[in-house]
């Protein structure tokens, strides 16, 4: 299995290497050569007290890449800007480690790595801590110098999208339905607040919400009808939630999606986000190699280089 591992992210590599412009696996070589072994370490730490902030993290990933392309922005702390966008604001973390980690690597190589960069290595050493697979992560981002809360309002997807609205989101940023359908896979780790799926349950209720009836009473109990219990936690994936595997995959076709927009994968009318589901499902590898492809694509979205933006010393404010 480990050699297959390694194949698919050589393989997914050289897929993203077609269009990464500046961007490359050597970008630090030379400037910070023990870059991913500081954040391995870091990361090994943060996996071994809280599981879950590996997902947060990995999240975390998403969300800055999602609203102006990888450039932290996200990261940018302020009562105005990305932090307290809607799709963001008690639910996103994680700010806290990604600053402590920035810390330990200014201290080895000051004013050389960018926080967009740190943030995509961690992201990747998240996955493989977790279980998943392992890639080499391309660099030569640039910190930007902004946020924008209305962006990410606009730009991150609900937890209410079905499948039409999630592959339109996915495509204005550049990513096919094979990104959409594999990224989601991400959902394998971490939890939700039951605010984000409680209207499956309670009503008004629409076409999709579908669920295990087993599984319906059981999030009914997790998550009971007052208000009390929006910010109750639920694995996202139930079967081993803090495994980055394909399970979710299964979760779906089990109809044990936790979130709208998980269960229209396998639901919604689209027959090959259909497919993708159950090959991902019966086929782990296949799932992770499109997760990594996914993932490169991902973290090139328009991306911000020099001699644009700067490298931030402390990620949560400009220099």
């Amino acid at each position: 299995m480990a050699c297959k591992l390694l194949f698919v992210a050589f393989l997914a590599l050289s897929l993203g290497d077609c269009a990464l412009g500046a961007l490359s696996s050597s970008f630090y070589a030379t400037s910070c050569p023990n870059l991913t072994n500081i954040v391995h370490a870091a990361v090994q730490q943060v996996v071994a007290s809280e599981p879950r902030m590996c997902a947060s993290l990995i999240r975390l990933f998403f969300h800055d890449c999602h609203v102006n392309g990888c450039d932290a922005s996200i990261l940018l702390a302020g009562a105005s800007l990305e932090q307290n966008a809607f799709p963001n604001i008690n639910s996103v973390r994680g700010y806290d480690v990604v600053n402590n980690i920035k810390a330990l690597i200014e201290a080895q190589c000051p004013r050389k790595v960018s926080c967009a960069d740190e943030l995509v290595l961690i992201a990747q050493q998240c996955v493989t801590a977790l279980g998943g697979p392992s890639w080499s992560v391309l660099f030569g981002r640039r910190d930007s110098l902004n946020a924008s809360q209305s962006a990410a309002n606009t730009n991150l997807p609900p937890p209410t999208f079905n499948v039409s609205a999630l592959i339109a989101n996915f495509q204005a940023h550049g990513l096919s339905l094979q990104d959409m359908v594999a990224l989601s896979g991400a959902h394998t780790v971490g939890k939700s607040h039951c605010s984000s799926f409680k209207r499956r349950l309670y009503g008004p209720f629409q076409a999709g919400d579908a669920m295990n009836p087993t599984f319906n009473t059981s999030l009914q109990s997790q998550c009971p009808n007052v208000s009390s219990s929006d910010n109750n936690l639920v694995d996202l994936d139930q079967l081993t939630p803090v495994v980055f595997d394909n399970k979710y995959f299964v979760d779906l076709l089990n109809g044990t999606g936790v979130l709208f927009s998980d269960e229209t994968l396998a639901i919604g009318g689209n027959s090959t986000a259909e497919s993708l589901v159950w090959t991902y499902a019966s086929n782990q590898t296949r799932f992770f190699l499109d997760f990594v492809t996914g993932m490169i694509n991902m973290g090139n979205e328009s991306p911000l280089q020099a001699p644009n933006g700067q490298i931030r010393l402390n990620c949560s404010r400009v220099n």
